[in-house]
């Protein structure tokens, strides 16, 4: 499991900007973290680089 004690969490540039449904980013080596900017102590979803690659690649496709 990747260590984010000292991770750089940002906003994802398409959440919307209303303090809504917002998605924060992260990147620790080989590996970006995604979060709920709601519940920062919640769950993060950790995807290699060519997972996080397709899962940008499909939800683009919607």
């Amino acid at each position: 499991m990747a260590d984010l004690s000292n991770a750089r969490w940002r906003k994802a540039s398409r959440s919307s900007g209303n303090g809504g449904n917002c998605v924060e980013l992260a990147t620790v080596p080989g590996t970006v973290a995604i979060r709920d900017s709601k519940d920062p102590q919640g769950p993060n979803l950790l995807l290699d680089r060519p997972s996080f690659h397709r899962f940008t690649t499909a939800i683009r496709a919607l």
